[in-house]
């Protein structure tokens, strides 16, 4: 847009004006949720620390992470054969977990394994991406099937119920060979880099519409299964992200990365109390990324595994005393109480729902997204002073 003329002038201020009213609208949206009678939201957490479960198969469990590099479909002739080439990697490394140390009962792969990192506008990414469920879970099942295993990995995802939307989903493949859970990130990291933001539509982007077609519960959904209680996320350095997630019951955190901060995974399992794991994409050695050092650790500081490499493919494993780790357990303590009046009066900068547009106003570009946030933050433009 040619800033320097009168009309874009009033374009922009026109723009401006609609979104200020739009999320001024959103707030008496979410004032009116807030007020919404305590009866008409399922229950969530229970008051005695307690958590739902299904009965344990077995005392101990093993998890496998699996560590690999990846090509990005961009590399490739077709996208088709970008897919093929990139699950038949999965494949052979499942294989190797599959064959070699203890038999696994979670296989979990990085965030991006058929995918791989896309860069580009939205309408470029678009096709870089797969259904859920599709020919391409199918695969990963007969691994879950013949393995006798859950499989885990996350992926860029489309959904023909949000078109023009680029998700960023963890499946869940049971041992039968079935997508049982896709989780969706809850939100992305802000205010990372000075020029752009990430475009990826999240449940908090669009959180009333998600709340309205899948339900409340499956916002942070755990998913009981007979070796525990797991939930899987791609958020990074946000912690009441995965207190929630303690709070309905997860005993093991499973999380996938694009680069991750090793100090993040383990103070999250030790403040939340519940096992984690990491898998990390594998990166060449540069001076600017550092990939890989996948790990599994458990909630007392502990490193149960890691992989001692950042460039090169790998599998870590590790025992799970799920069946003590469980006897008697309860949620965390938190200090709600103490902090709920701050709590009630913090906004944070971004609204939520700030991607549920008209599919043609969705942000092309990282750039553009940031344009956006800048345009309905709560923090930019304000008169703020910090005296007292």
């Amino acid at each position: 847009m040619n800033k320097t003329t009168i009309l874009s002038i009033a374009g922009i201020a026109i723009g401006a004006f609609v979104l200020g009213q739009k999320f001024s609208d959103q707030n008496v949206i979410e004032e009116s949720i807030a007020q919404q009678p305590a009866e008409n939201i399922p229950q969530l957490v229970r008051p005695d620390g307690t958590y739902p479960v299904k009965p344990l198969e077995k005392d101990v469990v093993v998890l496998k992470v699996i560590q690999s590099g990846v090509n990005s479909l961009s590399d490739f002739a077709t996208i088709e054969e970008g897919l093929e080439a990139n699950l038949q990697h999965m494949e052979r490394l499942a294989e190797q977990a599959c064959t070699t140390g203890k038999k696994p009962d979670f296989l979990l792969f990085h965030e991006f394994p058929l995918t791989g990192y896309s860069s580009g506008t939205r309408t470029e990414k678009l096709p870089f991406t797969i259904q859920i469920p599709g020919k391409e879970t199918d695969r990963l099942g007969e691994i879950a099937r013949n393995c006798d295993t859950y499989v885990i990995f996350g992926t860029y995802a489309t959904d023909a119920d949000w078109p023009q939307h680029i998700l960023s989903i963890n499946a869940v493949i049971n041992r039968d060979g079935d997508v049982v859970k896709k989780y969706w990130k809850s939100r992305n990291i802000k205010r990372l880099y000075p020029d752009r933001e990430i475009t990826t539509t999240t449940i908090e982007a669009v959180r009333d519409k998600y709340r309205a077609m899948y339900g409340i519960e499956e916002e942070f959904p755990v998913l009981q299964t007979e070796f525990g209680n797991i939930a899987v996320s791609t958020v990074q350095f946000d912690p009441f992200i995965y207190a929630a997630f303690a709070m309905r019951g997860t005993e093991i955190m499973l999380r996938t990365a694009t680069l991750f901060d090793e100090a993040d995974v383990i103070d999250m399992a030790y403040i939340n109390n519940f096992y984690s794991a990491m898998s990390n994409i594998a990166f060449p050695i540069n001076p600017t990324y550092e990939g890989g050092e996948s790990i599994i650790v458990d909630p007392y500081l502990n490193v149960l595994a890691k992989d001692p490499t950042m460039d090169k493919d790998g599998v870590i494993e590790a025992e799970i005393p799920i069946a003590e780790f469980r006897k008697n357990r309860r949620i965390p303590n938190y200090a709600y109480e103490m902090v709920k009046p701050i709590f009630e009066q913090y906004q944070q900068e971004i609204p939520i729902n700030h991607l549920d547009m008209p599919t043609e106003e969705l942000p092309e570009t990282g750039a553009a997204m940031k344009d956006l946030f800048d345009r309905i933050s709560r923090y930019i433009g304000e008169d703020v002073t910090n005296d007292e």
